[in-house]
């Protein structure tokens, strides 16, 4: 809309009535200025601009990036099998805060705010760039997205355990029914409240059987909460029949999380892999290398937390934990493929760049704080265990503020 009244601007008629002569070249200079790459150039300063130097550090830039992704996906992930690196141990409660922090900052400090810049760079026409707050906008639109994909997702795989669930129950009902029955024990299979009845004594002094999920849900109900709950009482009878069905729920939510989180980390691995690619300035290519290297071995000890509690077969968790290595050094493979073309101060490449960021930090932000910090620090193992708050609660802020003061440099 604002283009057309410049435009109209150019072509309206003067207050006399006469017409003003159609500036044809004010036009033309016009697209031609919104467009042009003249004042996008790199910014990198031109005393730092080697290209055989900065080609000698991409390799190496790719080795880095590509063993700390690796050695952090794979520690939850083999750690599982040891005792002090198991995922349910103390030590890989605060270890994930830490990464929990990097991906927080990661989010907001970084990739939001190198949207922002992109979004709002000179080289982008006016209108519409700086008539909107285009980047808050894409990250809350991402968050939002992400949010329905989590409802979604986790609703989709609780339906699919429910189903095996139940068809797992209906097996063991139908093998109750073809054994002998003790004297006392009335298998109740049909009648309409057949499938709320918890175990008890009925009037005529029978029992009924019915399904795990009912009974494990009326026990963990009837359990004491607040601080007796965090000592304990009546804990072991809860683990005796509930605990199959809380795994079986909590690996659902881990399958969603995971996956979800990947999507983030990996779409905004793309961008960062091919910033550093097309870079030709080794003074920009040396702090990258190390900012990335640390970010990636705590994202991808996140995300091996999450694919190792969501206990996904072993060809799917080698799929995730392959393809989060492997994305960033491809990413910088494929900037330094095209870097003598490719211009990323173009406005096409900026408003890709930007819109791509807004989106990741959106993702990210929403994964830090409801899947990871909200998920670990407002559980019950938290709340009952001070020296734990506190240890992560130090390596939340710890990790957030490290990845944080890497913009200075990277």
């Amino acid at each position: 809309m604002f283009f057309i009244e410049d435009i109209w601007q150019m072509l309206c008629f003067d207050c006399s009535g006469s017409k003003t002569m159609f500036s044809s070249e004010s036009l033309l200079q016009t697209i031609t200025d919104s467009m042009s790459n003249i004042r996008c150039q790199s910014l990198e300063p031109e005393n730092c601009r080697d290209e055989s130097a900065a080609l000698k550090l991409k390799p190496i830039a790719i080795a880095s990036i590509l063993v700390a992704g690796v050695a952090g996906v794979a520690i939850p992930l083999i750690g599982k099998y040891r005792r002090i690196l198991r995922t349910d141990g103390s030590l890989f409660v605060a270890a994930k805060a830490f990464a929990a922090g990097v991906i927080l900052a990661t989010g907001f400090v970084h990739m939001l705010a190198d949207g922002t810049e992109a979004l709002t760079d000179p080289c982008l026409p006016e209108h519409p760039w700086s008539k909107f707050p285009f980047p808050g906008f894409f990250a809350m639109i991402a968050s939002l997205l992400t949010l329905l994909v989590d409802f979604l997702g986790t609703q989709y795989y609780e339906r699919k355990q429910g189903l095996a669930r139940g068809s797992r129950e209906g097996k063991i009902r139908v093998g109750l029914l073809g054994t002998d029955s003790e004297p006392g024990i009335v298998p109740l299979l049909e009648g309409k409240d057949s499938s709320v009845k918890v175990f008890g004594t009925e009037e005529d002094g029978g029992m009924h059987i019915v399904g795990m999920h009912a009974h494990a849900a009326h026990h963990r109900h009837s359990h004491p909460h607040g601080q007796d709950a965090c000592e304990g009482h009546g804990h072991s009878h809860a683990h005796d029949h509930g605990s199959g069905d809380e795994d079986d729920d909590n690996g659902t939510r881990h399958v969603v999380v995971s996956q979800i989180l990947e999507l983030g980390i990996v779409s905004h691995s793309v961008i960062i892999g091919l910033s550093l690619g097309v870079s030709q300035s080794p003074c920009t290519i040396r702090p990258l290398i190390a900012a990335l290297s640390f970010h990636q071995f705590f994202e991808g000890f996140a995300l091996g937390g999450c694919i190792s509690q969501a206990q996904f077969k072993t060809l799917s968790t080698t799929v995730m934990a392959c393809f989060f290595a492997i994305t960033t050094p491809i990413g910088i493979g494929i900037g330094t493929a095209i870097a003598s073309s490719y211009n990323s101060y173009s406005p096409a490449g900026l408003i890709t760049e930007g819109v791509l960021d807004c989106f990741s930090a959106g993702i990210l932000v929403y994964m830090a704080l409801v899947d990871l910090i909200a998920a670990d620090f407002l559980s019950k193992r938290m709340s009952c265990n001070f020296r734990l708050q506190v240890v992560s609660y130090l390596m939340l802020f710890l990790g957030a503020g490290l990845m944080a003061s890497l913009a200075i440099w990277a």
